[in-house]
């Protein structure tokens, strides 16, 4: 279990941004999956997910995620709740609610946590290079403000994600992100193979949210290769693994 400084400076706010460790699950998705895509077992991922809820004071009917699409949609959480699976497709979740945990899901892409701690507002955001591109966090951010947040005091830190050393991209890329724009050639540099690139997401993500005026950090944490503590799609897929583990990162409000 990982935490922010800037996060946990905050009163009435939680967080954490949980490992591979702590939970039931076997095998491939050892040991705390909370990815109901995954091909574990319904009832691992139930108790590995009411595990996490637990960390929190909470049932894990409290936990709310989302179907994650890799899309731009934000959510908000309020005296309706949901159930996993059959949850809503969306990549953002915010609320002003105690008694809820936000929760998102990821095994290389990027978790990010956001709270304004003044105005008990808090969102979670699923970003990979779509939905970073596309602007989730963004999203994420005016539908906190939309709540009572003020984006001047909203203190955001993107958790472990795949680094700069191990995103390799294809020919495709860095073209949509040059058509936004041509300084966000910093992020990407010449890859091994021919043609293809190394993408810094996190130091893309930590740039682009701070464009917001909101004060980001980063966990620095490597997916791809910190096997003993993430998931990682892309590692799963170099060794010729089907499926994988999805790590949980999350946030609440203190009752």
């Amino acid at each position: 279990m990982i935490q922010a400084q800037t996060l946990a400076a905050l009163d009435g706010v939680q967080h954490r941004f949980f490992t591979r460790q702590g939970g039931v699950s076997a095998g491939l998705y050892s040991s705390l999956n909370c990815g109901y895509g995954s091909g574990d077992s319904p009832d691992n991922v139930r108790e590995n997910r009411r595990r996490v809820a637990g960390q929190f004071g909470l049932a894990e009917p409290d936990l709310q995620t989302v179907h994650q699409t890799h899309s731009t949609d934000v959510l908000t959480v309020a005296a309706d709740r949901w159930s996993s699976p059959g949850a809503p497709k969306a990549d953002g979740l915010v609320t002003d609610r105690p008694g809820v945990v936000l929760g998102v899901l990821a095994a290389d892409c990027a978790p990010v946590l956001l709270a304004d701690g003044d105005a008990s507002v808090i969102g979670a955001a699923h970003a990979g290079w779509k939905g970073a591109l596309g602007g989730i966090v963004d999203e994420t951010i005016v539908a906190m403000e939309k709540l009572g947040a003020r984006r001047e005091r909203i203190k955001v830190v993107v958790g472990p994600c795949i680094g700069p050393q191990s995103y390799e991209v294809g020919p495709e890329f860095p073209a949509p992100f040059l058509a936004q724009d041509e300084a966000n050639a910093a992020f990407f540099r010449t890859a091994t193979r021919a043609g293809h690139f190394m993408f810094d997401l996190p130091g893309y993500l930590v740039h682009r949210i701070a464009r917001n005026g909101v004060a980001v950090t980063a966990t620095g944490h490597d997916t791809l290769t910190g096997t003993d503590d993430f998931f990682s799609y892309r590692r799963n897929t170099l060794q010729g693994v089907r499926d994988y583990g999805r790590g949980l990162s999350a946030i609440a409000l203190a009752a």
